[in-house]
């Protein structure tokens, strides 16, 4: 079975960073999409970055330039690191998988973690 589990969100003032990892298991590392989505309170769910099998990643407009995904084939951890975190980052931040390559800025992630609650004040 896909298993997500994602961990270190929390709260921060606005212009600090947070790390965010999420251990994955139960899939080979063929092509697939990866992802970080997330959602606030009364609105959709977002993607936010985005990385395939061969490490191209692509971003949201809203974080580019702030967020960088990167994946540890080895320990099996997709990561986010986040800076210069502003208030509108709050949110609940979800790892998700898609056993589909392509493009990863389309695909439908129907693989989704726990989720961890970040907070920018």
């Amino acid at each position: 079975d896909v298993q997500l589990v994602e961990s270190g969100g929390g709260s921060v003032q606005a212009g600090g960073s947070l790390k965010l990892s999420c251990a994955y298991s139960g899939f080979a590392d063929s092509r697939y999409c990866m992802a970080w989505f997330r959602q606030a309170p009364g609105k959709e769910r977002e993607g936010v970055a985005f990385i395939g099998t061969d490490g191209t990643t692509s971003y949201d407009d809203s974080v580019k330039g702030r967020f960088t995904i990167s994946k540890d084939m080895y320990r099996r951890n997709l990561n986010l690191q986040m800076n210069s975190l502003k208030p509108e980052d709050t949110a609940m931040y979800y790892c998700t998988y898609d056993p589909l390559s392509g493009d990863c800025d389309s695909r439908l992630y129907p693989y989704t973690g726990q989720g961890t609650q970040v907070t920018v004040s």
